[in-house]
Parts: C-alpha cells; structure tokens; sequence
C-alpha cells in the first residue's frame, strides 16, 4: 500500500465516524492544549485508532483528534502533533495535513513553543509567524508528486496568510495584548540550540526557533490550505540571557502564553470567513467515495484472505 492509500484509508475510517466536512483545523503544539477544553467536543477519535496514524511520543503531547465547536464554528483539532526527532519520517510527521486536507480543511491554525531569538522578546511572550526559514535534513514532498494534491514545485512566497496575520494583530489591538512578529527557523532537535546556534540563527535573520511547523506548513500550502502560526516564546537564545533549561521549564513558559494563544485562536475562529474551495467542491465528494470504496475493497480483500487461509486449514487437518 503506497502513501497515498494509506491516506485515504485513514480518511475512509474517519469519514465512516464522522462525515460532514470540516473548514478549519488547529494543530494544538505545546502551549494550546488548554484550548481543547474551549472546543464543544462532539467527537474524539485516539490517534492509534485511525489506520497508519502515527502515535505522539512527547510527554507533553496529547494523541487525540477532537471535531467539534469553537466561537460558533466547526473544526478539527489536533490534540498532540509528530516531530521528525520523535523518529518519524517527514511523510509520517505530515500525514495528519494530508488527512485533514481530505477532510475539507481548508485554514490550518498552527502553534508551538520556541527560543526567542530577539531581543524584544520575554519567556511566555507570543510571536505571530510572518514566515520561515527551513533547516530541517528531509522535505515531506520529497518523492512521487500527486498532482491532485498538489503542483509538483509550490510557490512559497507567502506561505503564511497576510489576511489572517492582519487580523491578528488587530484583535491584539483591541484586546491590549503584546504581540511579535517574526521569521521561525525549523530545525531538527532534539536538543535545544548552542549559544553559536542561537547567533548563527540570529545572523540569518530568525527570531525564533522551534523543532516542529516548517514540515506542516510545507504540506498545508501544497494542498492550497491558508496558514496561521503562533509562537510561544518559552526560553531565549539571547547573549547574556542562556541558561539551561528542562521540558518543564518549557511546558511552565508555554502555560504562561497559552491564554493569549487561545484568545486569538478563538477570536480568529469567531471572525474568520470561510473562502469556498474549488478543490473541496470538486474533490470532496469523489475523495469521500473513493476512500470508503478503498475501505470496502480492503475489508474485503482480508476476509477473502482469512477465508483462504481457512479452508488451507481445514484441508491440512482434514476437517
């Protein structure tokens, strides 16, 4: 089975549980699990029970898709995301984009924690992504190219959506909230950074930096999604301001964001106008057939196979 099957038979399953489409996904990172509680919950489904869904490894992360109710609107919230030090392969850390696409998602909402690299910034002060800088060793669209999901070169000048960023700085405005703006470097971990690093990543223009995002983001604009991340500042790669630091330091500095991150992801939510999508419109539906027809052909295909492997049985002990 390629991965473009596995894709849809995770979908397949999904659909079979939940079929209406869903327009907006969040990817809940350090620092946003707590949003989860905002979320009119009607269905959670754990990650190990979708077929080929990989499993969240990292203390911190939950491994549960919830679909349900936030300000008024529809979505479909990673609840734990997959990082590439986790062991994952880059196809594997971004096969829940893939899923979601298929699902009709159309805006993805993305969060995370990293080290400040500006000296602007505090611990458990938000940056809002204006774009990045990918460092990562492996690309997720390295490989066979479906046309279907997306052109073979994207175009990624404006990988993060300037409407989205517009309107979060000004709901920032009207809520009196300090916020960033600035470019996050993706880089592999899982270790933090040296105090080289940190000047290094400085020097070519980042202003955080993070171990997740950049793969997520390289899919969702592939499929033609419309992106928004938030950064939780969480420790700072700042001369004279380096000091050791632990998960949980990182999981106290992120709880410390979280109720700006959530405001703004509800806020957002509440006022965000769904654009129609041609490939929702025109795929949707023949996506949702192909991927249960998928479902049935292996459903069938494993009981031809225990039936097979039966009746071999019963003729090898004389039944």
């Amino acid at each position: 089975m390629d991965y473009k099957q596995q894709v849809e038979q995770a979908m397949a399953y999904i659909q079979g549980i939940h079929s209406d489409p869903v327009a907006i996904g969040i990817i809940l990172g350090t620092g946003l699990g707590n949003l989860a509680s905002q979320i009119e919950v009607d269905l959670e489904i754990p990650y190990q029970e979708i077929p080929h869904f990989p499993v969240s490894t990292v203390e911190s992360h939950s491994g549960t898709l919830l679909f349900g109710t936030l300000a008024g609107k529809q979505v479909l919230a990673m609840k734990g995301r997959f990082h590439y030090y986790e062991g994952y392969s880059m196809k594997e850390v971004t096969f829940p984009i893939r899923v979601m696409r298929g699902l009709g998602v159309q805006t993805l909402l993305v969060s995370n924690a990293s080290g400040g690299l500006n000296p602007a910034q505090a611990v458990g002060e938000v940056m809002v992504i204006s774009d990045h800088i990918n460092l990562f060793p492996e690309n997720p669209l390295r490989g066979k190219n479906y046309e279907d999901w997306g052109p073979r070169f994207p175009d990624m000048s404006v990988p993060y959506s300037p409407r989205l960023i517009e309107l979060a700085l000004q709901i920032a405005h009207e809520k009196g909230i300090k916020l960033h703006t600035g470019v996050y470097c993706g880089v592999e971990g899982p270790n933090l950074e040296t105090p080289a690093e940190y000047s290094y990543l400085r020097t070519i223009g980042g202003d955080a930096v993070g171990m997740s995002t950049v793969p997520e983001v390289l899919v969702a604009c592939h499929a033609g999604m419309e992106v928004f991340g938030l950064s939780a500042i969480t420790d700072l790669g700042v001369p004279g301001k380096i000091h050791q630091v632990s998960l949980q330091d990182v999981i106290a500095a992120a709880a410390l964001a979280e109720p700006v991150m959530s405001t703004l992801f509800e806020e957002l939510v509440s006022r965000l106008a769904i654009k129609k999508s041609n490939y929702l419109n025109n795929n949707y539906d023949n996506n949702k057939k192909h991927c249960i027809l998928v479902f049935i052909y292996n459903d069938i295909i494993n009981k031809c196979i225990r039936f097979i492997s039966y009746n071999k049985i019963s003729k090898c002990i004389d039944i």
